[in-house]
């Protein structure tokens, strides 16, 4: 006799409870969750890191940079597109679905594209910055708070990549090498239990880049590293600079 099927479980077998049993049950849930959390856990230690994290918010960076005014954007709105658009072909095609092994080449492709997110970033943030300076530029409060929320944006995927790049070595370094000093502490890694499974994806570094850009100091993650000290300041630094200067003069129109 067959067993009725669980009106809870989709057709991939896994089980997913509506809310209001979650809400009436938890413990059933929270059984659920951990029989899916391990597996994912497991195959992160053992396949290595997925490039989609990545390559999503390096293919974001250059959707917000193409659309920054021209007012900021004047010498790179196609070169910037264009050349990191071919780089980031070339980092998905080099690592494949998964980072698991060390090559010199991509990992050359990818802090090169890292710099020329940087540059690209920082000149359009420079000639934001002077044109609020001088009272010029964009006069309409909408588009002027566009502008600066994209360059954030776009530094705090910059520093995230750079987080994820560096600590212990980058995420193939992390896979082939396990058992290294950490130089950004994540919470997971301080408990007595289970901290031999986690490891950190980049959207741990993106949360970190995140929330040391709107806080403008380290929030739950620390650096123990001096690069890493040094490189939350000057992300820190750029945001505030870019949150006091963009949201004066949007009050300036206002008024």
């Amino acid at each position: 006799m067959n067993a009725s099927p669980d009106p809870t479980a989709s057709p991939s077998g896994r089980s997913h409870a509506p809310w209001w049993a979650r809400l009436l049950d938890p413990t059933r849930h929270l059984r659920e969750v951990q029989r899916q959390v391990l597996p994912r856990l497991v195959r992160l230690n053992r396949d290595g890191e997925s490039i989609v994290g990545a390559a999503t918010a390096i293919a974001i960076a250059i959707v917000l940079q193409y659309l920054l005014p021209r007012r900021v954007t004047q010498y790179q709105r196609w070169l910037f597109p264009v050349v990191a658009g071919i780089l980031l072909i070339a980092l998905v095609a080099g690592h494949g679905t998964r980072i698991n092994r060390a090559s010199r080449p991509v990992r050359a492709i990818t802090l090169f594209t890292i710099v020329l997110m940087a540059t690209a970033n920082t000149f359009a943030g420079l000639r934001l910055v002077r044109d609020l300076i001088d009272s010029q530029g964009i006069r309409a409060p909408g588009r002027l708070l566009f502008t600066g929320a994209a360059i954030w944006l776009t530094n705090v995927i910059v520093f995230a990549l750079v987080y994820w790049m560096f600590d212990r070595g980058g995420p193939a370094a992390r896979f082939l090498v396990k058992g290294t000093s950490p130089d950004l502490l994540f919470p997971q890694q301080a408990l007595e239990h289970g901290s031999e499974l986690w490891e950190p994806v980049f959207f741990d570094y993106f949360y970190t880049s995140f929330t040391n850009a709107t806080a403008f100091s380290p929030t739950d993650v620390m650096p123990l590293s001096r690069w890493a000290k040094l490189a939350m300041m000057v992300e820190s630094a750029v945001s505030l600079s870019l949150a006091i200067l963009v949201v004066a003069r949007a009050v300036n129109i206002l008024h």
